[in-house]
């Protein structure tokens, strides 16, 4: 997994040994990735001096074992360097939570998954069907009555069923925006298991209207939390983007909201991303950012935030978040204790 020898020293420290001494700078990332259990998303959030100290060895001779202050044994040329990394106590303890955690996670979703029952295939449709052209008129109505089957059929009959479907989406009513998120996470959950390509395609329509400050991202994040939450296997991946727009207060909540609904059935999803980035969150003055942040950490069974959530038990205030594109209200407070729950469980 490492391009150089690594090893521990009894203090705590980390080295990796360089022969050639042209190569420093790689020796020292892998060093701080060794240091941080190979979480490379972690590594990258700390900062020398304040989150772990670096010390090197010149003229090192991995033959021999010895520092060599000629640089010459034999007329052999000695150029190694040992360069070491130490973390603060603190944050040694936090990369070696995440790495516990990370692994108990990675055990019960595997035995999840071998346990599951595989997505059923959509049949293909019968050769001598009639294609037939679709019209926003007949998606609306056909969300309108919730017939998934019906939609379906005709996405897989023409490609611009899900672009009339992302249409939907601009909706000023809230409610219908989440309407038509879930049903579309319906629709794509079935599509994919014969055209997975047309959801990516949709996904990355999705992200790009996210990304466009000139539009409006009404219903984006929440119909990418549901595709990928029915989908994970498929398009779990594309979880990590959503951290892109993390910290834009037109989309926070949603992300937070949809980060949850992935991680209820694919935790290890979410905690290979730099979740600990979200900590902070659970201090936000927005009721509706603290209560799906905690939901969010009693998912990932988030040990690291524990002391946090208790504190959360007491908060009355109350917050909207959505199941199955219905509104459900619930208490910061009343998520802290199911969190907590889940997190002692």
């Amino acid at each position: 997994m490492y391009e150089f020898p690594m090893g521990e020293c009894q203090c705590g420290a980390v080295y990796a040994c360089e022969a050639t001494g042209h190569n420093v700078g790689a020796a020292m990332v892998e060093a701080l990735m060794y240091a941080c259990d190979g979480n490379s998303d972690f590594a990258w959030e700390l900062l020398p001096e304040e989150d772990y100290l670096t010390g090197r060895i010149e003229n090192y001779d991995e033959r021999t074992h010895q520092v060599v202050a000629k640089k010459n044994i034999d007329g052999r040329a000695v150029r190694g360097v040992l360069y070491f990394v130490r973390l603060h106590t603190d944050v040694s303890e936090i990369a070696k939570k995440i790495q516990q955690k990370n692994r108990e996670i990675t055990n019960e979703t595997l035995q999840a998954l071998l346990k599951e029952d595989r997505a059923e295939i959509e049949p293909l449709p019968e050769k001598d069907t009639v294609r037939k052209k679709i019209t926003k008129r007949q998606i609306k109505g056909l969300v309108s009555q919730g017939d998934v089957e019906g939609l379906v059929a005709l996405c897989f009959g023409d490609k611009k069923g899900l672009r009339l479907l992302q249409r939907l989406l601009y909706d000023p009513v809230e409610e219908n925006r989440w309407y038509v998120a879930w049903i579309t996470g319906r629709v794509c959950a079935r599509l994919s298991s014969r055209e997975p390509g047309q959801v990516s395609e949709l996904l990355h329509r999705l992200f790009e209207a996210c990304s466009d400050s000139a539009a409006t991202p009404w219903g984006m994040v929440e119909t990418i939390g549901y595709i990928v939450s029915m989908r994970p296997d498929i398009f779990g991946a594309f979880a990590r983007h959503l951290l892109n727009y993390i910290h834009e207060p037109s989309t926070r909540t949603q992300v937070l909201w949809a980060l949850a609904e992935v991680s209820k059935n694919r935790p290890d999803l979410i905690r290979n991303l730099p979740f600990y980035s979200l900590f902070d969150f659970l201090q936000h003055p927005d009721a509706g950012v603290r209560g799906n942040c905690v939901r969010l950490m009693g998912n990932i069974r988030a040990k690291e935030v524990r002391g946090k959530l208790a504190e959360l038990q007491e908060d009355g205030e109350e917050f909207i978040y959505y199941k199955d594109g219905e509104p459900v209200s619930m208490t910061v407070g009343k998520a802290a204790v199911d969190a907590i729950r889940a997190v002692d469980g």
